[in-house]
């Protein structure tokens, strides 16, 4: 098997993994629901801008891209 598909299936079972914690760890770390997320509600408009949960989420990746890339070297 050439390496593309092996990244496509890597690829897709990191996303499997991470909706699993993401949905038993969502019990207990609000992601989405953060103090600083902006919510916005009158009459029926609904709008809801999660800035710090992108945050935080970008900073966790980021955390890990740089691990990674530091331990392939």
């Amino acid at each position: 098997m050439t390496p593309f598909p092996k990244i496509l299936i890597g690829i897709g079972i990191l996303l499997v993994v991470v909706g699993l914690i993401w949905m038993i760890g969502g019990r207990f770390l609000p992601l989405g629901r953060l103090p600083g997320d902006i919510s916005y509600e009158k009459g029926n408009v609904r709008f809801y801008f999660p800035i710090v949960t992108c945050l935080l989420v970008s900073v966790v990746l980021s955390l890990i891209f740089y691990v990674a890339r530091f331990f392939t070297k």
